[in-house]
């Protein structure tokens, strides 16, 4: 084989190389083609008020003793002082025996547990294939985060199959993959990662929309 020869053998095996290394690793190889929604998510909310202590015997459940004396004994004539629903159903009046409000069913729109706030179906191929180099490619993370989820955003995409749900972190500065198992060795996201996501952000939710 000539020297000519050799040298055509390197360049076609390096640029096979580079064109490996530069495809996003599945599965957001298929992402610029896929169906995408894009979420914007509360990454926190305050957590249930604490269940009520143990009372005394005799005592309303929840409430002070001093409180729950004072409206067993009638509260004295100023039951019009009583807070809406600290009055137990039978009380001062009421019917006894009648059943207690239900409790209001949380039917907020959530992905994986985080509140949405808002959501958008991303049409742009050139966005898509963005986020998939983003996020297809090794060498975007490492393993500086915090250990914590606190997601503000979330990806959730498919091309006919089971979709591919993904939380991204920018306060616990990480992304975490939910219905499959994540391609790289880190999830942590370097400061480059966190720019090119945060420009991607802007273009999905532009300032004042």
């Amino acid at each position: 084989m000539t020297k000519a020869s050799l040298f055509a053998v390197a360049v076609l095996a390096a640029s096979a190389s580079v064109g490996c290394a530069g495809k996003p690793a599945p599965p957001f190889d298929t992402l610029k083609t896929a169906n995408l929604t894009a979420f914007r998510l509360q990454n926190y909310e305050p957590p249930a008020a604490a269940a009520p202590a143990p009372t005394q015997p005799g005592a309303l459940p929840g409430l002070p003793p001093e409180i729950s004396n004072w409206m067993q004994q009638g509260a004295q004539g100023l039951s019009a002082l009583i807070p809406p629903g600290l009055l137990p159903p039978g009380m001062l009046g009421g019917k006894p025996g009648a059943p207690a409000p239900a409790p209001v069913a949380d039917t907020t729109p959530r992905f994986h547990g985080f509140r949405i706030l808002s959501q958008t179906q991303v049409i742009d191929e050139d966005l898509k294939a963005e986020l998939g180099k983003i996020l297809g490619n090794d060498s975007n993370f490492d393993n500086n985060h915090a250990a914590c989820m606190y997601a503000e955003m979330g990806l959730s995409f498919s091309s006919g199959g089971p979709p591919n749900d993904v939380l991204i972190s920018f306060s616990c500065n990480q992304v975490g993959a939910k219905t499959f198992a994540w391609p790289h060795a880190s999830n942590g996201m370097k400061p480059k990662t966190v720019q090119k996501l945060a420009d991607v952000v802007q273009q999905l939710w532009p300032p004042g929309s």
